[in-house]
């Protein structure tokens, strides 16, 4: 987190020494930046303690969701390079609002007070309002960065109210004490209505419905690389406080929030699913692909048992590299003139490129939780912690909204695959060496986690053994 924040005011300090045609360097000082979060949070991955009075928490939890929104950082940067460059938006302030982005996120999973929740909170989403609308005078990136800002506003309000409701029932905002005093005396009815406050506040981040409203609009028009950070980073992020905030905290009155948490998850589920048919724009279809998965992983919430967080935080790392790999095949088929990501665009690219068709193939095989993939074993285990946790029904709605998800997922397959391009549609994919790269690391990675996942599940077993015990 420190690394992140120092780097980001590094990159602007050194962007005012550096002529124009240098600027490109602290794309690369942020990369380094990002390497070295990296292996600070490896080298401490099996330590225990706390800091700033216990309002941090140092452990193996708070570094494997730190350094998913790092790798998501880092990939960013990656298919970012010649996207930027090409519209004419290649600022080093974007790689410093990036840093400090990823700085809100890794505060986020290592908060153990809401306080820090908080001001994580708007660590992390404040740069995203400006890297949503980064690509001006696109009018849909400023319409997108508005909606975004609003919203979002609008969604941080609740989540301090129930933080002020939750500290006049309690009499702190400790995450710990708050454990305490409800396992003694039992939650007020002036907790549980700040509990479900923060849930919304929370689920906007998350884009669980019913607030998801902004999500489709946003991933649209923000600057392709950053849809897929956002779609990543900013989810883990969230979902790094849910399980923090609901399961350990909270977890002695599971039965009072259980049915609102499970009933949130299925229709997630079933409304970005759903709605994700009837999309003709692959971006937008991929924004409600991404609602869909909220609802996945809010089952392991729900479930609140060990199966369910280790679940959860091992789809967030495939789901990781899945999206982030997918949107950068769609960085691929940009123009600077203009993005048609329309399914007709992807038509044929097996014959212009054969390699990109079978890594995005890989990704949507990935989404929609075929074997052999990563996505897979986070489905696996997600509903097998909502059959553990007695809720069998979440689990029949998972598994049949993960078939209604075929279609929409197959038909990207079907149309690179089996159908021939139309001459006025027709795109080449740009080939840049950054970009490939991001793009068969992830495949790989994706395929890695699917064939061999139990280094992964190790360790995030070891780190939902924290919350759950």
């Amino acid at each position: 987190m420190t690394i992140l924040a120092a780097f980001g005011m590094i990159v602007l300090l050194v962007d005012l020494a550096l002529k124009r045609a240098q600027k490109p360097l602290t794309a690369w000082l942020s990369l380094v930046g990002f390497g070295a979060a990296g292996v600070a949070s490896l080298a401490i991955m099996e330590q225990r303690g706390s800091g700033f009075g216990g309002m941090i928490a140092l452990d193996p939890y708070a570094q494997v969701l730190g350094l998913v929104a790092i790798l998501a950082g880092a990939l960013t940067v990656l298919t970012s390079f010649h996207y930027v460059r090409d519209r004419g938006i290649g600022r080093s302030e974007y790689y410093a609002l990036l840093l400090f982005s990823v700085s809100g996120m890794v505060m986020m999973a290592a908060a153990h007070n809401l306080i820090v929740v908080f001001i994580a909170l708007e660590l992390l989403s404040i740069p995203l309002y400006v890297l949503t609308g980064f690509a001006r005078p696109n009018v849909e990136s400023e319409e997108a960065a508005i909606k975004y800002f609003l919203l979002g506003a609008f969604a941080s309000g609740f989540l301090l109210f129930g933080i002020a409701l939750m500290y006049g029932a309690s009499g702190t905002t400790d995450l710990e004490r708050i454990a305490q005093g409800i396992a003694q005396t039992g939650a007020s009815p002036l907790a549980l209505i700040g509990a479900g406050l923060i849930l919304v506040g929370l689920g906007f981040k998350v884009a669980a419905v019913p607030f998801h409203m902004w999500t489709p609009d946003v991933y649209e028009g923000a600057p392709t690389p950053i849809t897929g950070f956002m779609s990543v980073g900013a989810k883990a992020a969230g979902f790094a406080a849910l399980l923090r905030v609901f399961v350990s905290s909270l977890g002695g009155i599971q039965a009072d929030w259980v049915t609102l948490v499970a009933i949130l998850s299925a229709l997630t589920m079933i409304v970005g699913n759903i709605v994700a048919v009837s999309q003709t724009n692959l971006k937008r279809m991929l924004a409600y692909s991404s609602i869909a998965h909220a609802g996945y992983l809010l089952m392991g919430v729900a479930a609140a048992n060990r199966a369910g967080v280790a679940g959860a935080l091992f789809y967030l790392v495939a789901y990781a590299f899945t999206n982030i790999g997918a949107f950068a095949v769609l960085s691929t088929m940009a123009r600077p003139s203009g993005e048609d990501q329309t399914f007709k665009t992807y038509r044929g690219l097996y014959r212009r490129s054969p390699a990109l068709a079978v890594m995005m193939m890989i990704f949507m095989l990935s989404l929609t939780g075929i074997p052999l993939t990563g996505g897979f074993i986070g489905k696996y285990y997600l509903f097998l912690s909502a059959v553990e946790a007695n809720l069998i029904w979440l689990a029949v709605i998972g598994v049949l909204t993960s078939v209604v998800s075929a279609f929409f997922y197959l038909r990207v397959i079907v149309d690179m695959f089996m159908r021939e391009a139309e001459p006025q549609a027709e795109v080449e994919p740009v080939s840049y060496r950054p970009l490939n790269f991001t793009v068969n690391l992830s495949a790989a990675a994706v395929v890695i986690l699917g064939v061999v996942p139990m280094a992964v599940l190790t360790l995030v077993t070891t780190a939902a053994q924290l919350l759950v015990g």
